[in-house]
């Protein structure tokens, strides 16, 4: 067995995604919190050139972030030949609010994801998801993980790649080679997190550049930090980094469009500076991220930060990508479902932020993914 060792941080949903894999395969490791050890962290940086979390090595090999594809070769099992009777893509608050009431119809049903927990592992705080007063995206996400393993559904962290037709059932196939049959489909997928669209960002995506900031925040102690973004994700981000962070830079296109309660808290922090109608029109550094060129659209006067690192909060995508010419879309390539989730294919249901409802809450989400499943079981039943 090869020596497995595993750098993350305590609130990184990521990492714990790792560690389930590797446990789920029997697969012994060593687990390091880069946000507690910096001697740990400054070696990781070292040797991986990542500010971001999780790194993991296979004996001399490094593995950044949660490579499914990497892990499966390495580490996976396969279960070719199985047919379901519903397949979840995607192991959201919808994906897996579907998968348990699938299981409880006794359905054989199958969910494949990149990660459990969706965009919900990107909250610091929920405060409006009933029955809890006040939790963490990544407490609450495990909560439905916990109820979903409960009810022994299978669940592989993979990616979707394509989606076809097959008799009169559907097929879908992996990154990482996998090929899944299945009389329905539940498409439960969410967004990814949006880029600036700068020329250049890529390289410094891991290297000061972070989409996920209760994942990598603990690695910028004491450092300068920028947020960009100007909704309640971004002002949430902004509280939580102004305790980690020794001074905060809150960058607003426009204005602050968060709920009174953000605006007013981050008013009242004295390390954080915010920056109304500001764009960002340039990143700079050599190799890691070191700054950024930020312009005042009132009066296109430029100004130069020097930042340690910046945390993107400008909204979502979603991952709809592998059903071009597949199921109807809007213009914005959310799928359009009916009041019941129904897609234009028969046999294809939908639910959540990957949809055409207007609310993206948790709580909304789950709820379609309650109905999508029931939906699916009438289906199969006619």
């Amino acid at each position: 067995m090869p020596r497995v060792t595993v750098y993350s941080t305590q609130n990184c949903p990521y990492c714990r995604m790792v560690k389930a894999f590797l446990e789920k395969n029997g697969v012994e490791y060593i687990s390091i919190d880069v946000g507690v050890d910096r001697e740990a962290a400054k070696k990781m940086v070292e040797m991986s050139g990542q500010y971001g979390v999780p790194v993991t090595t296979v004996d001399d090999e490094i593995i950044i972030g949660f490579d499914a594809q990497r892990l499966n070769e390495l580490f996976g099992k396969s279960r070719a030949g199985e047919v379901y009777d519903v397949l979840i893509i995607g192991a959201g608050p919808a994906g897996l609010t579907a998968g348990v009431y699938c299981a409880r119809k006794l359905l054989n049903t199958v969910i494949i994801s990149e990660n459990i927990g969706g965009q919900a592992l990107e909250s610091w705080t929920i405060e409006n998801y009933m029955g809890y007063r006040l939790v963490t995206g990544e407490d609450l996400m495990h909560k439905f993980e916990e109820q979903a393993h409960s009810e022994h559904i299978h669940l592989e962290l993979d990616r979707v790649i394509t989606l076809d037709q097959e008799g009169g059932g559907f097929v879908a196939t992996t990154f990482t080679g996998g090929v899944y049959h299945a009389r329905t489909v539940i498409l439960t997928q969410g967004k990814h997190p949006r880029m600036l669209g700068l020329e250049g960002e890529a390289r410094y995506l891991g290297r000061g550049l972070s989409v996920c900031a209760t994942c990598d925040g603990p690695l910028f102690r004491d450092k300068v930090v920028a947020i960009v973004g100007g909704g309640n994700s971004a002002l949430q981000t902004a509280i939580e980094m102004s305790r980690i962070a020794r001074e905060v830079h809150l960058l607003v296109r426009s204005t602050i469009k968060a709920d009174e309660a953000y605006e007013k808290k981050v008013g009242e922090l004295q390390n954080v500076v915010t920056h109304l109608n500001h764009t960002i029109t340039a990143l700079h550094g050599d190799g890691a991220l070191a700054g950024a060129t930020i312009r005042d659209q009132e009066t296109g006067r430029e100004t130069r930060l020097a930042l340690d690192g910046m945390f993107l909060e400008v909204g979502w995508n979603p991952n709809t990508g592998f059903l071009e010419g597949f199921v109807e879309m809007t213009s914005d390539k959310e799928i359009i479902v009916d009041i019941n989730c129904h897609t234009s294919v028969p046999g294809v249901f939908a639910a959540g932020d990957v949809t055409n409802i207007k609310g993206k809450q948790i709580i909304i989400a789950a709820g379609e993914g309650a109905k999508a499943a029931l939906e699916a079981h009438e289906y199969l039943l006619k």
